[in-house]
């Protein structure tokens, strides 16, 4: 049963019987929205995703490159793998560093 998370994302086509899933148990994703890569994968149900952005430096009046690390639970619905892009959602903690959530994949 796949219920409404209310991002406009394409649901999994795998089924799971994860607790921890966005779509198919009971949690529930508020906040924040994100996309990144997968850098690591290699911890059960856990991805770790990157993304890069720009931050102004005054002083300098330029661009600065940075970098942002999360790691998110992933469902095995969803089955994320190093190299994917995927959107992650904030949801209730899930361990003392796991505030996220993979909701969609697109395969590299």
């Amino acid at each position: 049963m796949k219920k409404s998370i209310g991002i406009n994302v394409e649901a999994p086509k795998e089924e799971c019987e994860d607790v921890r899933c966005a779509w198919h148990g009971k949690l529930a994703v508020r906040g924040k929205i994100f996309s990144g890569v997968v850098k690591s994968s290699k911890i059960k149900n856990i991805a770790i995703v990157e993304w890069n952005y720009n931050k102004k430096m005054q002083k300098y009046d330029r661009y600065e490159r940075r970098k942002s690390r999360v790691t998110a639970h992933n469902p095995n619905c969803m089955k994320a793998k190093e190299g994917d892009k995927v959107v992650i959602a904030e949801c209730r903690p899930l361990s003392k560093t796991k505030h996220f959530v993979v909701v969609s994949v697109e395969r590299a």
